[in-house]
């Protein structure tokens, strides 16, 4: 299925925190946090955020517990609005 966001949103691929430490140490679901950062997969219709720079692939840092959690072919996405977004992350 192909989800086009409309406006100032962004369909962002979350990424998932790693389940074992540095040091070893495997850690429970219970005790994971949501993760701040992702991968945009498209990018909704507002010029503004081409000139934000956000594009396709590009990895952004945004607001814990913001968004709106989706489930697309049994992967877990999350939809933003541009004002979510942070930052972008260069590496």
């Amino acid at each position: 299925m192909k989800v086009k966001p409309l406006g100032d949103r962004v369909l962002v691929k979350v990424e998932m925190m790693e389940e074992k430490t540095k040091g070893g140490i495997y850690i429970p679901d219970s005790k994971k946090e949501k993760t701040q950062y992702g991968e945009v997969v498209e990018v909704g219709t507002d010029e503004k955020l081409k000139e934000m720079g956000l594009k396709k692939g590009v990895k952004v840092l945004f607001e814990k517990f913001s968004g709106t959690d989706v489930t697309i072919d049994a992967e877990e996405y999350l939809v933003l609005k541009k004002t979510n977004i942070l930052a972008i992350i260069e590496d």
